[in-house]
This record gives structure tokens, C-alpha cells and sequence, in this order.
């Protein structure tokens, strides 16, 4: 950051307003921020002067996996000026040497992965304090700026999106090369990619600057191509004089004994949910902490592509029913069964088994989930052991126990004799997610409780995420959690003093957010925790059935069991489902339906 002095003045218009530079005007340059990209389409990943360019907004959708940079770094003093280093997810890149650096205690070998944390000052030196994993342990060391030798970028296997590639992934006076893995939403404009398009982009940066005037509070953007003759003038100026924009994340990195402080914010939010219409331009807030805390990722239950997507506090008071899951195969039966209870089901597809020891599916037959198991098939001549699910079938008053292979591609919805409201910390304690559940009793706290309204909705996964705590200082009866890594908002700090440090009542707040924050959120999460893995295909292909539909709705209409009764042998559901769902499938099949397929 230094100011600058404008030799020749100049005058131009940036989003609708117009800005009047002077000459002789002092401006504090406090940033470069890419304002949009140009992306030069190839078939494959090598630079060509025939391919063709076109313009990308950070907007444009889709997620994108970014390539290698094969070009090394001279030294880490190198990583430092031109790789984005910070304390996100996204600022830790990871480098390797084709050789050994041997430190004090630790020998970094060739080929390992040394992945850069933060820039810090030691002993009055800046160095770069880095990590490797060896054997599930995490080493700690430090690498000093003067450190050369030849550090390449490790191959990355995450998906961003441009905006995020933009912040955080290309490196400075570097072009960066990324691959389309897939798209989020349709653009609304015309694309400007070929259709169905499967090469490589190379991303050239288009940059603006971004500084702060004497006499304005709000953000300048100048475009880096605007013809200005400006001059250095860092050395003889007071800098202290113009004001200190920060962003979330540099708030949430003060220390906890600098809480409360008052701000106002340099650059809001954009958005028409509470409290983000709160937040605009020149308004004062009181920031009374940061901290981390839980949410539960819910994805709407719809048929289509168009689901909304929340993240649920803990605090919401609303209570929940139990919905129906769907399992496109046995081994998604086995993830979702639990001790509590005994998962009961109905298949919504045939299944015809190849080998006379596993059971053929029809559609309507009802099982009770068992346990995970092996059994050993003749296949080409060749015993093979594979996994099988062990059910009871349910008749009409019996049971029989049989095997489905794990493999099996059916198609099964879930029966629920559970009529009980939940809130939403029992779900979490007692469940296994996913879990699919419906609001019965909005949350009263609420002005407008947005998940009432929705027909049903799948509870996916428990993370922890960062959070400022914040008030309005014109309004200070309630107080607001805000994003720390999905709100970009620009504030500065004012010496002002504050009347109370105890916040006032918290109001809670489901957030909406957008799918790409979606995706962000699921593939940052956990992310060390592997998912498990899918089942074997099977041995051969069955000739299966024809396919009857049979909707959630249907399901979901059809009379719950009566109550159960002790039969020798275990635990029978006297019902009448099975003849209700043949009934219902074979009037889908008419009108030309399609088998449901549940997300497991």
C-alpha cells in the first residue's frame, strides 16, 4: 500500500459513476483485484496463436480444475511476490523440489509435498512457514526467503470456481491453464464457449487497482489500462491520514481481546436477505466477536435441477418429520443403516439376480435392512468372494431372509413408521446424514421461516465455519451472524467508544446461498475424510425386468404399518404396502413414468 500523485488528471466512469482524478491528487493504492479474465480456448493443454480469445466475467459458472504450472520458482522469496499466500483454504499452495533441502531438524526429501501456510516474521526475519505429511503426521518447519533451488507447483486435484481461481490460484505476470470439470447452471447470456465444450482455457488476468482518496470513504477501482501519469510519493507522505480498508478476514484475524470495535463499511454487500440489506455503504456497525459455529448443509428434495440450498444454525427453533430417502443400491442401504432402528424398505425397480444364492428383486417386495456380510460365487469358472447385504423379506405373515448382492443397481424407498417431531440437534445426534426431513412447526422466532414453505428438504452434512457476530449501531436490539469467507464487504475501524460489550439477543438466521457456495462449502469440508467406496460391478450383466416408477408422493400416501407384533424368529410389519405400491406402479406405467432415483 503507498500513495500515489497524479500528474495529469483524468476523468472516468466505472459501474455508472463518474470519477474525476485531478492533477496533483493523492491516492493510497491499497490493492489489485482482477476484474475480469481472457480466456484463450485450446483443445489441449499447450498455448497455440491460432485458438481463439474471448472475455469471461468471474461470474461466468462452472467449476474448473487448474493445471500445474510446468514453469518452476527460482526461490521461495519468488512464491512469495507472485503465488496468493493467506490464511483460507485457498492460500495454502503446495510446491516440490526435484531435490533435497536439508534443513536443521528435518530434511525435506525430493518430490514431497511442502505445502506453505503463512508469511511470518521470526527473530526479525520473514520467512515462510510450511508443513509436510508423512504417515498421517503433520511436520512443521520453516523455509527463509533467501531458499533457492527449483520448487514446482504440485498437481492440485480440487475443483474452484472462477472467481475463487481468480483470487486466489493465478499467480502474478503468470497466465494460468484450467480444465472445465463441469457446469453449475445454464449462463443467461450467450456462451461464449464452444458447445459442449472439453479442452483447456488459459486464464490472462485483466487487473484494476484499488485505492482510497483523502477525502472519499469509499473504495476507487481504476482500471490498470487508464492512460494517467502518476508518481511514487510513499517516502514524504503521512500515510496515517487516509483511512484503513479491511476485509472480514483481516478482522477475523484480530486477536480476541480487540473485540468489540465499531467499523463502517467502505463496501457492502450486495443481497435482499436480512441482515445483508442492512449492510450498505457508510453504514455503522458494532463487530462483538468472531468464532466458529456448526451448521448443517440442507439441499431442497426436488426433481430437478433448480433445488435451493441452506445452511441451518443450530438455534433454529423449527421442528422436523421424517421424509422418505431414496437408494439407488444395496450398498446405499448399508450406509444408511443404523443400531436405533431397523431401516424398512420398498423396491421401486426389478432386480433379476444372476446367481441362484441371491434373491431376485420385483418390484414391491419390502425388506428389512440386516447386516453386511460375504458370500462366495461361481463366476467364469472361478470362486469369487463378494459383499452382500443381508434382509428379511417381508410376506404376508412371515418373513424370509435373503441375500442382495452390494453391487446390485436397484432402486429402493424408504418406509417411515416414525410419526415423531424432531428438533434439529436430536436429528444430528440420533441420524445418520443424509437424512431427509420436512419442517412440521416453522420456527416462531422468525419474521418469515423460508424452509416451512419447502415440500422437503435432505440434511447432508454437519460443518464448522466462521462467523462474525455484528450489530447495527443506529438499531442495537439484535444482533446478526455474518459469513466470515462468503461476504465480501470492505470496512474500516473508528475509535469510537462502545456503550455495551455484551451483545444484545442474537436473531436466527437459515442462509441461502448460492450453488456455487454450495459446492464450495461440501468440497472444503471435511475434505480429508474420504468418502467410502462404491461397490464392485457385478460379475455379469442380468437381463433386468421392465421397470416400474413408483414416486415419493405415492410412497409417502400409502397407510403406515400397523403396529408391530412379536412373531418367533424376530420382528414383523403385518401391512398392506406391497399390494397398494404394485397398484400404484402399474397405474405409473400406464400414463409412462419414470423410476425414481434417490441421492443415497
Amino acid at each position: 500500500m503507498f500513495p500515489l500523485c497524479f500528474f495529469s488528471g483524468s476523468i472516468y466512469e466505472m459501474f455508472g459513476n463518474e470519477c474525476c482524478l485531478s492533477t496533483g491528487e493523492v491516492i493510497k493504492v491499497i490493492g489489485f483485484k482482477i476484474n475480469k479474465l481472457i480466456a484463450r480456448i485450446c483443445e489441449n493443454n499447450e498455448d497455440s496463436q491460432f485458438s481463439t480469445k474471448v472475455e469471461l466475467p468471474l461470474s461466468f459458472p462452472g467449476l474448473y480444475k487448474v493445471v500445474a504450472d510446468k514453469t518452476p520458482y527460482a526461490s521461495i522469496e519468488e512464491i512469495t511476490r507472485k503465488v496468493a499466500i493467506g490464511p483460507t483454504r485457498f492460500g495454502h499452495p503446495r510446491f516440490y523440489s526435484p531435490e533435497d533441502i536439508k534443513l536443521e531438524n528435518l530434511t525435506i526429501k525430493q518430490g514431497e509435498q511442502i505445502i506453505f501456510n503463512s508469511v511470518e516474521k521470526i527473530n526479525g526475519t520473514t520467512a515462510v512457514s510450511c508443513v509436510v505429511v508423512r504417515n498421517n503426521q503433520s511436520h512443521s518447519f520453516t523455509l527463509p526467503l533467501s531458499q533457492e533451488g527449483k520448487f514446482y507447483e504440485c498437481e492440485d486435484n480440487q475443483i474452484y470456481t472462477l472467481k475463487e481461481i481468480a483470487e486466489w490460484k493465478i499467480p502474478k505476470c503468470r497466465s494460468r491453464i484450467v480444465k472445465l470439470s463441469n457446469t453449475l447452471h445454464m449462463w443467461n447470456s450467450s456462451n461464449p464457449l464452444p458447445e459442449n465444450f472439453g479442452g483447456y482455457l488459459i486464464l490472462m488476468p485483466v487487473y484494476e487497482v484499488q485505492a482510497v482518496m483523502n477525502f472519499r470513504k469509499d473504495i476507487v477501482h481504476i482500471l490498470s489500462d487508464l492512460d494517467v501519469e502518476v508518481k511514487d510519493i510513499t517516502d514524504c507522505y503521512d500515510i496515517s491520514s487516509f483511512v484503513q480498508p479491511l476485509s472480514l478476514e483481516d478482522v477475523f484475524e484480530r486477536t480476541s481481546k480487540e473485540f468489540p470495535m465499531v467499523a463502517e463499511i467502505m463496501d457492502g454487500p450486495l443481497g435482499s436477505q436480512k441482515p445483508y440489506n442492512l449492510l450498505h455503504t457508510g453504514k455503522e456497525i458494532v463487530i462483538y466477536k468472531k468464532y466458529q459455529a456448526t451448521r448443517i448443509i440442507a439441499s431442497e428434495i426436488r426433481s430437478d435441477s433448480s433445488k435451493r440450498h441452506f445452511l441451518i444454525p443450530m438455534t433454529y427453533k423449527g421442528k422436523f418429520k421424517r421424509r422418505p430417502r431414496e437408494f439407488p443400491t444395496a450398498y446405499d442401504l448399508e450406509t444408511a443403516r443404523s443400531e436405533r432402528e431397523q431401516l424398512h424398505v420398498v423396491a421401486t425397480k426389478a432386480f433379476d439376480s444372476p446367481h441362484t444364492d441371491f434373491f431376485s428383486v420385483s418390484v414391491g417386495d419390502q425388506f428389512l435392512v440386516q447386516h453386511c456380510q460375504t458370500s462366495e460365487v461361481l463366476y467364469e469358472g472361478t470362486k469369487t468372494v463378494i459383499d452382500v447385504l443381508a434382509c428379511e423379506q417381508i410376506l404376508s405373515n412371515t418373513y424370509k431372509k435373503v441375500l442382495l448382492p452390494m453391487y446390485m443397481e436397484g432402486g429402493f424407498v424408504e418406509v417411515i413408521h416414525d410419526k415423531k417431531q424432531y428438533q434439529l440437534s436430536e436429528i444430528c445426534k440420533e441420524f445418520r446424514l443424509p437424512f431427509n426431513v420436512k419442517v412440521s412447526v416453522r420456527d416462531l422466532s422468525m419474521k418469515e421461516d423460508v424452509l416451512a414453505a419447502l415440500p422437503g428438504l435432505q440434511l447432508e452434512e454437519e460443518i464448522t465455519d466462521s462467523y462474525l457476530l455484528i450489530s447495527s449501531t443506529s438499531s442495537p436490539m439484535e444482533s446478526w451472524e455474518i459469513p466470515v469467507y462468503r461476504l465480501n464487504m470492505l470496512v474500516h475501524l473508528l475509535s469510537k467508544d462502545i456503550q455495551t460489550v455484551v451483545p444484545p439477543l442474537t436473531k436466527t438466521a437459515v442462509e441461502e446461498i448460492s450453488e456455487e457456495q454450495y459446492y464450495m462449502v461440501r468440497r472444503y469440508e471435511n475434505q480429508t475424510v474420504l468418502p467410502p467406496p462404491r461397490p464392485p460391478k457385478k460379475p455379469a450383466t442380468p437381463a433386468l425386468r421392465p421397470v416400474f416408477a413408483v414416486s415419493e408422493q405415492d410412497v409417502s400416501e400409502v397407510p403406515q404399518a400397523p403396529k408391530q407384533q412379536e412373531v418367533s424368529g424376530g420382528t414383523v410389519y403385518y401391512v398392506a404396502i406391497a399390494i397398494l405400491i404394485l397398484v400404484v406402479a402399474l397405474k405409473n406405467q400406464t400414463r409412462g413414468s419414470i423410476t425414481a432415483v434417490g441421492t443415497g
